[in-house]
């Protein structure tokens, strides 16, 4: 048995060396983070001569009850088969690793497939175990797995719909590694780091991680922020609130001061060439000034701010760009700008968006216009003071 047992190592650590020779060049250009599938599938395998040596070389062993050798043999193959497995699956995980390497893995993973696959060389694998052990035909037991089908459907369950939804989010394009996701009902926001076969990893904005199972992507709903980064702009869409009592008419002073602006020069001139046109007719009927056109402060202010982002070098000029007025609140008249910048890149795009509002607020007064702002204690204090004096 001592000499059996010698020669097992033996082999063992012949054929590993061996075969670390062979898949010597293979290994070193998987150093740069692929190697360590590579080693355990050599290693899986170095382990199956041993297996074979002592399966075939225990009958030899003189005095040994045939009851053992018999054991023996069965522990064995049944050994090579467990081995055989997991070389497989450190194979696929191989296999994987390789098409990681691929620019377009990303877009459509394979490691819910990858998974899928092992499962099923482990369930195979299983059974042989278990006819090894037991020195019964392996079709012995799948017969009797058809009464097993309605337990096996309850314990695979989850299996079943990840492996649907995994299909789906890779044939659809739904969802790659990368993509910047939303899921407010499980916390989830930020990129995917990871689709396997049961769950996608989400690596929040907080460095936290979020576990979604696979079939609730395909289940619930989800904002998925790759077309904004497909596009290169990233949406500005903010209001300032104007003071409506300070919205008036210009008179005819303050519209020629309004010309100093180079960026409504052009607007002010066709805007009293298109007035001048349209009062004349008024006025040759007789009618009364109040009924003329004439230009107003909010509206100038409009033109301003559509003539600034036209100019302004970080803002998409081939994107939707508007400057409009919402429904009037009690909070004051919205201004709403919406437009691109040119960049994604959120710490590029903050800055920008930050600088176009305080140029706006600072120039908002040279239009006559007030932002509106709910009265601070600081305010009530003043008005109190001022009343008492």
């Amino acid at each position: 048995m001592a000499v059996l047992a010698v020669a097992a190592a033996l082999a063992n650590l012949i054929v590993k060396q061996a075969m670390r020779r062979i898949f010597r060049r293979a290994a070193a250009a998987w150093d740069t983070g692929g190697s360590h599938a590579l080693t355990q599938m050599v290693r899986r395998l170095a382990n199956v001569v041993p297996a074979i040596i002592v399966a075939r070389g225990v009958g030899s062993v003189p005095h040994l009850a045939e009851p053992a050798i018999m054991v023996v043999r069965n522990v064995s193959g049944a050994f090579m088969v467990l081995t055989i497995a997991l070389a497989v699956g450190a194979g696929l995980n191989l296999v994987n690793e390789a098409y990681q390497r691929r620019p377009d893995a990303g877009a459509r993973p394979i490691k819910g497939y990858v998974q899928v696959v092992k499962i099923l060389i482990y369930a195979g694998a299983a059974i042989l175990i278990a006819a090894a052990l037991m020195e019964q035909s392996p079709l012995l037991l799948l017969s009797g797995l058809g009464a097993m089908a309605a337990v096996l459907l309850l314990v695979f369950k989850d299996t079943i719909l990840s492996l649907v939804a995994s299909v789906q989010l890779t044939s659809n394009d739904m969802l790659r590694v990368g993509d910047w996701i939303e899921m407010p009902q499980l916390n989830a926001d930020g990129d995917v780091i990871d689709i396997a076969l049961h769950t996608v990893k989400v690596q929040n904005w907080d460095k936290t991680i979020t576990t979604i199972p696979t079939h609730r992507l395909i289940t619930e709903s989800y904002k998925n922020w790759r077309g904004m980064f497909d596009t290169g702009g990233r949406r500005i869409k903010r209001a300032l609130l104007i003071d409506q009592t300070s919205v008036r008419f210009l008179s005819e002073q303050e519209r020629a001061d309004m010309q100093r602006f180079a960026l409504i020069d052009e607007y002010l001139d066709r805007k009293q060439i298109e007035l001048e046109r349209s009062n004349a007719v008024l006025i040759a009927a007789g009618r009364d000034p109040v009924n003329t056109r004439r230009v107003t402060n909010i509206g100038t202010f409009r033109a301003y701010v559509m003539a600034y982002l036209k100019t302004h070098a970080s803002i998409a000029q081939d994107m939707t760009m508007l400057v409009r007025q919402l429904q009037p609140t009690a909070e004051g008249l919205p201004l709403e700008i919406y437009c691109f910048t040119n960049t994604t890149v959120w710490a590029e795009y903050e800055p920008i968006q930050a600088d176009i509002f305080d140029h706006l607020i600072a120039i908002l007064p040279e239009f006559g216009l007030r932002l509106f702002q709910v009265p601070s204690g600081l305010d009530i204090g003043r008005f109190a003071v001022e009343r008492a004096a």
